[in-house]
């Protein structure tokens, strides 16, 4: 298979030339993507995995969305970079479903089925059973077809090879919390504290919730594969952008989605990693990671970009309508939102827009 052939970079260093490409590409192309997988789950033969990965579809379409933003970066790859973070993210969300809505409880199961997450990001890797631990197995090839996607779309990223260790090492954490918060509730913060053990000494800065927020973000592995379509694409960049990314750009997309969700995770009895502040921590925190993350994208090389992602998420997040009814994060959303620049506001006038759309 071929790598890309046009690999002019064209970064939008302005609200309206991102959301101009948005509009004009992403939402098209991102959408055209899900009715083809839908289509796929449709004829899945098994009717609870069918269900699960329509509703996965339906209900986090946003995802999608806003994890393909990074093809807007570079509009001539869009054709390899769209279909790739769409299939990836479609893996994630519908094994995010298998788990959370599922009656197994089976750590054995569950890291069964984040193989294929693992799979997917190897060209190299055969398919795997990955309904081997679990009594729901005839998906129709549904998910074989989503890693073999993401497989053949990652042949054409022409620096693949210098991002792929640390794209697996991403989605290796990622499995690994997929794990830990599946299981029993009596066991599942008992593992989450242990596996930070293995990882508090890189991380002096953040708490164990921080860092297993952090991992629950594919927005790193996704800026990666579009780091990978760049021919001239150098190692100390590859490290900028994982320094970047994870923990903090990571850790702040998955923060201000539990802290939007706290009130619903605390009625379901979900876990939620903001939880784990104290009064009036939540906002200190969040503050400091949102600083790591503007000082970090400043260092890399299109800064102007990172940092439009960076006040999209504040935006994306803090425009939800959950926000309203919890004082607490109304609280934090003044603060977070105050002297906001005209970026984030437009963001959120957009972010508005495109929830209500998806909808309909």
């Amino acid at each position: 298979m071929s790598h890309l052939t046009d690999n002019t970079f064209e970064y939008p260093e302005g609200p309206f030339a991102m959301m101009r490409r948005v509009y004009r590409y992403v939402l098209p192309e991102v959408k055209g993507q899900l009715a083809q997988w839908r289509e796929q789950a449709e004829r899945m033969p098994d009717p609870e995995l069918r269900k699960q990965a329509l509703a996965s579809m339906r209900d986090k379409e946003f995802h999608c969305i806003g994890g393909s933003i990074y093809a807007a970066a570079h509009v001539n790859a869009r054709h390899v970079l769209i279909p790739l973070v769409v299939a990836l993210q479609t893996i994630s969300d519908y094994l995010d479903n298998l788990c959370d809505r599922s009656t197994s409880l089976d750590p054995q199961d569950f890291r069964m089925l984040h193989q294929a997450m693992l799979d997917a990001v190897d060209p190299a890797s055969p398919v795997n059973d990955y309904y081997a631990f679990r009594q729901e197995k005839e998906d129709g090839g549904y998910l074989e077809k989503l890693v073999r996607t993401c497989q053949s779309c990652i042949l054409m990223l022409p620096s693949y090879a210098l991002v792929e260790a640390q794209v697996r090492e991403l989605v290796s954490y990622y499995c690994d919390l997929q794990v830990y918060k599946h299981i029993r509730k009596d066991l599942r913060e008992g593992e989450l504290l242990r596996w930070w053990e293995l990882h508090r000494e890189r991380y002096p800065a953040l708490r164990w919730n921080e860092f297993a927020a952090a991992t629950g973000s594919t927005l790193g592995m996704f800026m990666l594969f579009l780091a990978a379509s760049d021919p001239s694409l150098e190692q100390a960049e590859v490290t900028a952008v994982r320094e970047a990314y994870f923990p903090y750009i990571c850790g702040l997309h998955i923060l201000l989605d539990y802290l939007i969700d706290q009130e619903e995770d605390r009625q379901g009895g979900d876990l939620n990693f903001c939880n784990y502040y104290s009064q009036g921590e939540a906002l200190d925190r969040m503050s400091m990671v949102v600083d790591s993350a503007r000082t970090k994208a400043d260092g890399l090389a299109a800064p102007k970009f990172h940092r439009l992602v960076i006040e999209g998420l504040i935006a994306l997040y803090l425009s939800d309508p959950k926000v309203k009814t919890q004082a607490d994060v109304v609280k934090i959303k003044r603060r977070l939102m105050r002297n906001s620049p005209m970026t984030r506001l437009f963001f959120w006038v957009n972010s508005v827009w495109i929830r209500f759309s998806s909808l309909n």
